[in-house]
This record gives structure tokens, sequence and C-alpha cells, in this order.
């Protein structure tokens, strides 16, 4: 059984989740000496924490144990050990949990170094009694802290609502932009181990969100998912600004010229760089970052920046954006953009892998992009759960409906046909 996914280990909690966690442990404890570890707010989250620990400890493993911290901050802190793991279902429902592992670059494991671990789950060694490893407390959050304070600047003062949905960015990123002199209204910003609302960071999820930020006359609103490795915002009008346009102002704002992206984003972004394009996950966009590119990111609110770590950081990413605030009028920037239209939307399939193989994906995750003359058509099986993801773009409102129908079409059939119908 393939555990991995398009990052990470993910699946709903119970017994086969702590028994993998327990033996994830142990195999990543055969190819590593000294790990750093966190975990995210859930509340399942410190028992998956304990069962991880326990196989680094009994294969041998020296684990420094960070606690509860945002991903990004454990990724970060892995550059002085070995490996990093991070116990989080990161935007996944309540319901989920699972693990991500980063190397000390930041970048998630590879998938070769992903399959390294699935052979060693299934032959686990244990260490001597006398050659069992040690648990030793470490501050992950002020190293971290101190490399994003060291970047970023805000030259005049902001008022900015945060909402962290309850998740690990509440326990850095307030109280980062504050030292930074933001004047931050915090919601959702007491890790209390239950969502207020859903992690993933979209527009329907937060409906109250633009509201507040014109009723406070903020210059901004940030929003984490729950390990804050993602980052969305919304300008002083309250305006969602959407992942592509993030994208390329970030892009423009740092001067970025070599943009690796994935499959689902926009085209526009060709239009200020050069841009190589891996399958949706950020695991394959910090893989190809190793070896091309200045700047990583998908339209989901996932940033990678190569100057701080290859593991996407929401939590820079909001730093930044608030010394972009303060430099440059972010609505006017929006305005100024190529405004194609991007239609996503998900079916919900048990056999989502069967259809996508019957469509012709060599790996459904990956799933298949269709080129048109205006526009395409991308079409994969969701790494977490069980959704196909269709994503379209078209140069005109019209042509992008017309584009999704296609690809809802293309799955509903073979849905059909493997039902027999």
């Amino acid at each position: 059984m393939m555990l991995f996914g398009s990052s990470g280990i993910r699946m709903k909690f119970g017994h086969d989740l702590l028994r993998v966690s327990y033996l994830t442990g142990a195999a990543l404890a055969r190819c590593t000496t000294e790990v750093i570890v966190g975990r995210d707010t859930r509340n399942t989250s410190p028992l998956l924490l304990q069962g991880f620990v326990g196989g680094l400890l009994a294969a041998g493993a020296d684990v420094f144990q960070a606690g509860l911290a945002p991903t990004p901050t454990i990724a970060y802190g892995a550059r002085l050990v070995d490996a990093g793991g991070m116990i989080t279902a990161s935007h996944n429902p309540e319901e989920y949990n699972g693990i991500k592992l980063f190397n000390p670059d930041g970048s998630s494991f590879t998938r070769t170094q992903q399959d390294d671990i699935e052979v060693l789950l299934e032959q686990p060694q244990w260490s001597n009694w006398d050659k069992q490893g040690r648990e030793l407390p470490f501050n992950a959050i002020s190293p971290h802290t101190a490399a994003i304070l060291g970047r970023v600047t805000c030259q005049a003062p902001l008022r900015v609502i945060v909402d962290c949905g309850n998740g690990a960015g509440s326990e850095v990123t307030p109280n980062l932009l504050a030292e930074m002199g933001v004047q931050v209204i915090p919601l959702n910003c007491n890790p209390t181990g239950r969502f207020s609302r859903p992690s993933e960071p979209l527009p329907d999820n937060l409906p109250y969100f633009p509201q507040l930020v014109r009723e406070v006359q903020a210059s901004c609103g940030i929003v984490h998912d729950g390990d804050a490795d993602r980052m969305v915002a919304v300008d002083s009008s309250g305006r969602w600004i959407s992942g592509d346009h993030m994208m390329m102002l970030l892009t423009s704002y740092l001067g970025k010229k070599q943009v690796v992206t994935t499959m689902d984003a926009s085209m526009a972004i060709e239009e200020i760089a050069e841009v190589r394009r891996t399958p949706v996950g950020d695991a394959y966009v910090s893989e190809m970052l190793r070896e091309w590119g200045d700047f990583g990111a998908e339209p989901s609110g996932t940033w990678i920046f190569p100057e701080i770590s290859l593991c996407p950081d929401g939590i820079y990413t909001a730093a930044l954006f608030c010394e972009i605030a303060t430099e440059w009028n972010i609505a006017e920037e929006i305005d100024r953009m190529p405004h194609l239209f991007l239609r996503r939307t998900s079916i919900h399939s048990d056999a989502h892998f069967p259809v996508l193989a019957a469509l012709g994906a060599s790996i459904p995750t990956d799933g298949i992009r269709l080129e048109k003359d205006d526009g395409w058509i991308l079409i994969r099986a969701s790494g977490t759960e069980p959704k196909i993801r269709i994503t379209v773009e078209g140069k005109t409102s019209e042509r992008a409906k017309q584009l999704l129908d296609e690809g809802e079409d293309m799955v509903k059939v073979q849905m059909k046909k493997l039902k027999g119908v």
C-alpha cells in the first residue's frame, strides 16, 4: 500500500495511523541519527507524536523535541540535525492526521526517500537496550523567527487581522508580526485542539473574513491553515487575492526570474518569469528547486523561498506580505495583473485512483493535463482524500466553464464504466 501522498502521510485517525507513526519513526531512525520533531494543534497530535518519537528512540535516534510548532518552523530547524518530522494533516479536516518528513534543507522527502521508508516499514529493527536514543527539548521557534526578522521590515504602521484557524501558526505569526511593529488583530489564534473553521484557507471557509477586514479598516488580512505552511490574504478592501495573483505579486516584489510551480497554476505567471512546472504537491516543487529556480509556489497558498528553506513557509510569507503592504498599493498592483479565468471543482469517488488510471494517468496523484489553444484542463486524484480534483483555465469566463464541464464529463464517464453502468 502506498502510504505517502503528495505531501507526506495522511489518513483518518485510528489504530492504523498510530501504528504507522511508530513504524515510521523506527524506519526514519534507520537512515538518521538526529531528528527534530514537532506537532500541530489537533487533539490527536500529542498521541501520534509520542508514537513517532517512540519509534525513533527505540531504533536508536536522538530526538530534539520542539513540541507544538508550525511545519515551516520544524523544517527550518532540520538544518541543525539529520532530518525533521512533523505530526500534522495540514489543511485536511480534523478527523485526519499524518506525518511530514524533511531533509536538512527543508525540502520534503523525495519520492525515492519515501519509497525507502516504506520498504523499511516492513522490516523494522530495534536497537539494544544500551543503544536507545535520547529525547532532548529544543526551541525551534526562536531561530526561525530570527531568520525572518533578519530579512523583513515594516516601513510604515499597519493594522492586520491574522486568522490562524486555531492551528500551529497561533504560536508564531501574531507575535512575529507584532515584533515587526504591526498592530495585530488576532482571530482564532488560540491553539485549542479543535478548529473553529475548516482548516483549508479557502474563501468559502472564511465567509466572515472580508467584512471584518473592512469593518476594522485593516491594511490587509492574513490567513493560515492548520500547520501554517500555507498563507492566503485579502487586500485593504477585503478582496481575496487569488493564489496566482499572489504568486505574481511575490515574484515581482522580490525580483525573481525563475519560478517553479505546479500544473494547476495560471498561464499568467509565464508573462513575468521563466517557469518550470511539476505535478501538484510541494514535495515536487521543492525537489525541482534543488536543481533550478529562485522561487517556488502553488496557487493553493504554498510559497517556497530557497533563501530561507525549501519548505513552504506561510509565516515568512505573512511577514513579507506585511512589508509589501507598507511599500506598494497591493490592490492597485493586483488590478494591473492579467485576469484569466480559473475554475476548480472536485468529485467524490472511492475509486479515484482507478478512474485516473482509466483516463491515462501513469501516476493518479500527478494526473493528466490537456492543453487547449485557449486554456487547459488538469484532472488528478487527491493524495489525501477520496476525491478527483479538476482545475481548468480559459481566456474567457465562458471558455473556462466549457472546459470545466468537459473535465467533469470525462471523469463521470469513467466512473460509470468502472461501475459497469
